[in-house]
């Protein structure tokens, strides 16, 4: 199942219906199978929080994914995926996109850590960029 929640915001998203069929989607095509996942939408604070809590980083970001998969291949995907509606506003802006692409970029984005992608390295944020690039196609 695909929850989609907000912590301290009041946020709205729309297509619903749309988004869950398309993230299920991606997960089917990568030949893995969706499990429990929680999108919290929230603010840039309460994000910050998390990070600072859980992964002693002392630094704003758009979205911080909790991985609960058993790590085998064949067991469905299950996470939280923290996501600062401040942060996609804000990056909307800086990268000339709509609200509503980075949303989707972000969203998908967690699903691929959720999948195993990295990006920590160079290499990694290429590789995360094509493999949204390609979600994002489905979407369309």
């Amino acid at each position: 199942m695909i929850y989609f929640q907000t912590a301290d915001i009041k946020f709205i998203l729309r297509h619903k219906t749309l988004l869950k069929q398309w993230i299920k989607s991606v997960i089917i095509k990568k030949k893995r199978k969706p499990g429990e996942i929680a999108f919290v939408f929230c603010s840039d604070d309460y994000l910050l929080t998390i990070n600072q809590q859980y992964l002693n980083h002392n630094t704003y970001t758009d979205i911080v994914t909790f991985d609960y998969s058993k790590g085998d291949d064949k067991q469905p995907i299950s996470g939280d995926i923290f996501i600062s509606v401040d942060r996609i506003k804000e990056n909307a802006e800086k990268y000339s996109n709509s609200f509503q692409s980075e949303l989707q970029r972000v969203i998908i984005h967690g699903i691929l850590h959720l999948l195993g992608y990295k990006d920590k390295t160079k290499a990694d944020k290429a590789e995360m960029t094509k493999q949204e690039n390609g979600c994002l196609r489905l979407l369309k």
